[in-house]
């Protein structure tokens, strides 16, 4: 089910889109090559859980966890601009948050330059119809009750076609121990 965003999500938000957003002074690598490093960090995953939430972590301590992780790399050379990062980490933790997915879940199902190219047309949107709109285009929306409601059901026929088989199998060993009794008889 999808979540709605809330403050501690916002605040979430707004420290990712500022990392991202300084990683362009402080990293030498292409932007692209961050992005895929940051949301494959273990900083995302404190992110995720926003436990991070309860330390005094600014956007520029996490530019340099990343490099700790990682290691300082001049790889690449594309620098997206200042106002495209701070948009495609807010899109990706306001994706995350809002959707229960992890930040490599996230970067798996929607890559950076695909961002970039929907910055123009969808930064001013509100957030949760840029991602819908994203997810629609990729032929990725999911009526998430419709589809809890498709699981449970295949759940239930499992369980009672298991319960079927169990109360045949009763029935037949009930049957073998009266022909058992009826042999010993004899």
């Amino acid at each position: 089910m999808i979540k709605k965003i809330d403050k501690d999500g916002l605040l979430l938000c707004e420290l990712q889109a500022t990392a991202f957003e300084l990683s362009l002074s402080m990293q030498g690598a292409s932007s692209e090559i961050f992005i895929r490093r940051f949301m494959n960090s273990s900083i995302a995953k404190e992110l995720d859980s926003a436990d991070i939430l309860q330390t005094n972590i600014q956007g520029k301590d996490i530019v340099e966890r990343i490099d700790e992780e990682y290691g300082a790399s001049n790889y690449g050379s594309v620098k997206y601009t200042p106002n495209e990062m701070y948009w495609i980490g807010y899109i990706y933790r306001y994706y995350a948050y809002t959707y229960g997915r992890t930040s490599a879940q996230v970067y798996k199902t929607v890559k950076p330059k695909e961002l970039r190219g929907l910055f123009l047309p969808y930064h001013t949107m509100d957030p949760a119809q840029a991602i819908d709109r994203i997810l629609e285009a990729k032929g990725l929306t999911i009526d998430f009750v419709n589809e809890e409601e498709r699981q449970y059901g295949i759940y239930k026929r499992i369980r009672m076609a298991e319960k079927a088989r169990k109360k045949q199998l009763k029935g037949a060993e009930a049957v073998d121990a009266k022909l058992v009794r009826s042999a010993s008889e004899i």
